[in-house]
C-alpha cells in the first residue's frame, strides 16, 4: 500500500467501514508476526501476542496522528505489548546445565572445545541455547539484544521502536551483554 492508499484506509477505518479495516489489518499482519516473533515472551503463543497487537492498533486508531509511519506506529504498539507481556512472565534469573537439553548441552560442550563452525544441527540447538539465556535478561535487555544483535537495527532504528535515548540504549546493551557473559561463563563452569 502507498502512503496514500493507508491514509485513506485510515480515514476510511475510522468511520467503521470495515473493508478499509481488513486492508489496514491485510497491510500490517506480515509486519506484526515479524515483530512479535522476534520479541516474543517465552510462555505466550505468537498468534495470540500478534491478536493482541492487532487488536490494539484497530481499537486505538482514532489516536494515531500521522506523525510518524503507519508501520512505526504499528512497531511501537507491538514492542510495548511484547514488552509488557514479558514482565508478565517470571524467569528464574539464570540457566544451569542441567536446565539444558541434551542438544543444548552438547552445543555448550562444543563451542567450550572448538572455535569452528557449528554444523545444522548445533546451529539449531544453539538457537535454543541463546534463547535460554536472551529468558535469563531483564524484559527491556532481553528486547534490546533481540533488536540489536538477532534482528540487526542499529541504534537509532532501537530509539524510534522503543523511545528510549541513544545513551540508554548503548549502556542497556553493555550491561546485558555483561550478564550474558557472566552467565554464559558460570554455564561452563558447570561442564568441567
Amino acid at each position: 500500500m502507498t502512503d496514500a492508499e493507508v491514509t485513506a484506509c485510515l480515514a476510511r477505518g475510522r468511520e467503521g467501514d470495515e473493508k478499509a479495516i481488513l486492508e489496514l489489518f491485510h497491510y500490517m499482519y506480515p509486519h506484526v508476526a515479524k515483530l512479535v516473533q522476534a520479541n516474543l515472551p517465552a510462555r505466550e503463543s505468537a498468534e495470540d501476542l500478534v491478536q493482541q497487537v492487532c487488536i490494539k492498533v484497530m481499537s486505538h486508531l482514532d489516536q494515531f496522528s500521522g506523525k510518524v509511519p503507519f508501520l512505526h506506529w504499528v512497531s511501537r504498539i507491538a514492542v510495548n505489548t511484547c514488552l509488557n507481556q514479558i514482565r508478565h512472565e517470571k524467569r528464574r534469573p539464570e540457566v544451569r546445565l542441567a536446565d539444558l537439553s541434551e542438544d543444548e548441552a552438547t552445543v555448550v560442550e562444543h563451542l567450550a572445545a572448538s572455535p569452528g563452525e557449528l554444523d545444522a544441527s548445533d546451529q539449531v540447538a544453539s538457537k535454543e541455547l541463546v534463547d535460554k539465556l536472551l529468558g535469563t535478561l531483564r524484559p527491556a535487555d532481553r528486547l534490546l539484544m533481540r533488536l540489536m544483535y538477532l534482528e540487526g537495527r542499529r541504534v537509532d532504528e532501537i530509539a524510534g521502536l522503543t523511545g528510549w535515548s541513544r545513551s540508554l540504549i548503548k549502556v542497556r546493551a553493555f550491561r546485558a551483554r555483561a550478564q550474558l557473559r557472566r552467565r554464559y561463563i558460570l554455564l561452563m563452569k558447570e561442564n568441567p
